[in-house]
C-alpha cells in the first residue's frame, strides 16, 4: 500500500470533525446571511420613514465642497425637511437639483420673488462663493422654483459624512470597508 486512505474510510478521525464543523458552519453562515438581511432591510425602511416624515427625498445628505464655509463644511451630515406648505425664505439654506447634473447642491437662498399668484421664484449662492449660482444652473434658467428643491437645512452633524466623502475620492477604500464589513457581519459569533 501506498499509504493513502480510500475515500470513506476511517483512517483519519480529524475528517469527521472537520464534517462536523462544516455543518454547524452552513447553518451559522445562513444565521449571520439572515441578520445582515435584516440590517439592510431595517436601514431601508428606516430610510423610507424619514422620507415619509420629512416630505423630502433625501432626508439626510454630505456636504460634499466647501461653498458653504463657514456655516458648514465638507462632510458635514445636513438633516433635510420638505415641506411644501412652507414659504421659502431669504437666508434660509436649501438643498436643490439642476437638470443635468447627479449631486444635489446646497447652498443659500439670497433672493425671493413672490408672485400673485402664490408661485415663488428664488435665487441661491454658495456663502463662500463669489457670485451667486445663476452659472450652476442650466442654461437659460435664472431662477429655481420650489419644484427644484430636495430639501431644507434643519439640523446638521459636523463632519460625520467624511466617510463618504473618502469612499467618493478614493473607491478602494469604499471596497475594503464594504469587505471589511461583510467579513464582520459575516463571522461575528453570537456570544
Amino acid at each position: 500500500g501506498t499509504g493513502l486512505c480510500p475515500p470513506g474510510s476511517r483512517g483519519r478521525p480529524d475528517m469527521d470533525l472537520f464534517g462536523d464543523l462544516r455543518r454547524m458552519n452552513k447553518r451559522q453562515l445562513y444565521y449571520q446571511v439572515l441578520n445582515f438581511a435584516m440590517i439592510v432591510s431595517s436601514a431601508l425602511m428606516i430610510w423610507k420613514g424619514l422620507i415619509v416624515v420629512t416630505g423630502s427625498e433625501s432626508p439626510i445628505v454630505v456636504v460634499l465642497s466647501g461653498s458653504m464655509e463657514p456655516a458648514f463644511h465638507r462632510g458635514d451630515l445636513l438633516f433635510l425637511t420638505n415641506f411644501h406648505d412652507d414659504p421659502i425664505r431669504a437666508g434660509e439654506i436649501v438643498v436643490f437639483k439642476v437638470e443635468g447634473r447627479d449631486i444635489p447642491i446646497v447652498h443659500r437662498v439670497i433672493k425671493v420673488h413672490e408672485k400673485g399668484n402664490g408661485n415663488i421664484k428664488f435665487l441661491t449662492k454658495g456663502d463662500n462663493n463669489e457670485v451667486d449660482d445663476r452659472g450652476l444652473y442650466k442654461e437659460g434658467q435664472n431662477w429655481l422654483e420650489k419644484k427644484d428643491v430636495v430639501g431644507r437645512a434643519r439640523g446638521f452633524l459636523p463632519y460625520v459624512g467624511m466617510v463618504t466623502i473618502i469612499m467618493n475620492d478614493y473607491p478602494k477604500f469604499k471596497y475594503a470597508l464594504l469587505a471589511v464589513m461583510g467579513a464582520y457581519v459575516l463571522l461575528k459569533r453570537e456570544s
